[in-house]
């Protein structure tokens, strides 16, 4: 076996499948992110799709045939085999109809004999009108696929065909395929839905105080390794709520994102949330320091004004507030905080990060190194987990779904002796 072939047989199996809605052009751009992670992709359009985009344009895209019927390469056994050796189906758009035929075991075409055979995570992305969507009969089919394990994302609210606007809009393609991604990597992780029935309570992001209403006190907080934490917690199975402070990235699928800027915001926010959660992760860089007084206009910049001066007082400590209520009733069960330290050598950072732990009151502490400005605003991320009953756990650099998944773990663990 050549280099090349064995490292294909390495790459996951996806299957997309296209339904007939004016949404199947969108699918060409999940097709593509979902190569971008690593995948070999067979689109199985339905008859309709095919009268939106035909099937050379989705052979040429994914490097490989697309599959139309049941009847085409009989002796392979297509309708069973597809599904038998998928790693992860998408169906994108997902039609009314089609969610009608899914949710009554139909296996009239080669993509519903597909969704019978799969024994993999399926995600349905909806579009259609809205009145379709909000129909008692669509909202009974999507309730049956979610109580079977489908994976059915609400759709977006937005322009649909024509003039009209409103729910039943596709999901944007690139988020519905970050979401795939998560499912195939919580899938070759082996630890499924893990988490599910769980709530998780998580802040991502910078605070910002104000000094006038054009600036600010702020930090170089991103949010990516809050979203991270967010993203592979709703593909574990978790209920989450993130906390975004000033972030500009996408709404992660699966979760319910509360947005914020000061301190103060988040701090309220985090404290209501916590009550009913199983786990609150602090990820947040939340400022230590606001000004003790706000200008109520632009602080003007003149040659005979002096340089005024900037008073500072603390904010609140919104993790050392979160462990201080924790009730007799244990919730949130865990909590888990960021610490950014720059310590003058890898010790010293760990020497930081033990004595921060011990302070907060808090379960788990991940330690970043963050001098020379680094962490802030990557894809990737190196650190080290510190534990309440002393343990450590060195994370090594990688993406920061290695750092979600391996912080997650400890959380998990941590809900379960609790339980």
């Amino acid at each position: 076996m050549s280099a090349d072939t064995a490292a294909n047989t390495a790459r996951p199996e996806v299957v997309l499948g296209v339904g007939g809605g004016i949404a199947a052009y969108k699918a060409g751009e999940i097709l593509r992110r979902l190569a971008d992670h690593g995948a070999q992709v067979t689109v199985v359009p339905t008859a309709a799709a095919l009268h939106f985009v035909g099937e050379a344009t989705w052979s040429a895209l994914a490097g490989r045939p697309a599959r139309t019927e049941v009847w085409d390469d009989v002796h392979l056994v297509p309708h069973v085999q597809l599904g038998r050796q998928a790693d992860l189906v998408v169906v994108a758009p997902a039609t009314a109809d089609l969610l009608a035929r899914a949710a009554h075991g139909r296996a009239d075409d080669l993509l519903t004999s597909t969704l019978l055979t799969a024994h993999c995570p399926t995600v349905f992305a909806p579009a259609m009108h809205t009145e379709m969507w909000l129909h008692a009969a669509t909202q009974a089919n999507v309730a049956t696929l979610r109580e079977r394990g489908a994976h059915v994302l609400d759709p977006d609210d937005g322009r649909l065909t024509g003039d009209e606007s409103g729910a039943g809009r596709l999901p944007d393609p690139g988020r519905i395929a970050t979401y795939g991604a998560d499912l195939l990597d919580v899938s070759q992780r082996g630890v499924g839905d893990d988490l599910r029935g769980r709530h998780v309570v998580i802040s991502a992001g910078g605070t910002r105080e104000d000094l006038d209403p054009v600036r600010f006190l702020g930090n170089r907080s991103s949010g990516r390794q809050g979203f991270a934490l967010a993203r592979v917690a709703a593909a574990r199975g978790a209920r989450v709520t993130l906390v975004a402070a000033n972030t500009e990235l996408p709404t992660p699928i699966g979760t319910d994102v509360v947005q914020v800027s000061s301190t103060e915001e988040l701090r309220e926010q985090m404290v209501g949330r916590a009550e009913q959660a199983d786990a609150v992760i602090m990820a947040a860089a939340v400022a230590d320091f606001r000004p003790r007084a706000r200008g109520a206009e632009k602080i003007k910049k003149t040659e005979s004004a002096p340089v005024p001066e900037l008073e500072l007082e603390q904010t609140p400590d919104v993790l050392a507030e979160l462990v201080s209520r924790r009730g007799a009733d244990e919730r949130p069960t865990v909590i888990a905080g960021f610490a950014a330290e720059t310590g003058a050598n890898p010790e010293d950072t760990l020497r930081l990060g033990r004595e921060k732990l011990e302070r907060k009151g808090c379960d788990l502490l991940v330690v970043n190194d963050v001098g020379g400005g680094k962490v802030f605003a990557a894809e990737t991320n190196a650190a080290t987990i510190l534990d309440v009953d002393g343990g450590r756990t060195d994370v090594p650099f990688g993406p920061k779904t290695d750092l979600a998944h391996a912080l997650l773990d400890q959380v998990r663990h941590r809900i379960r002796t609790a339980s």
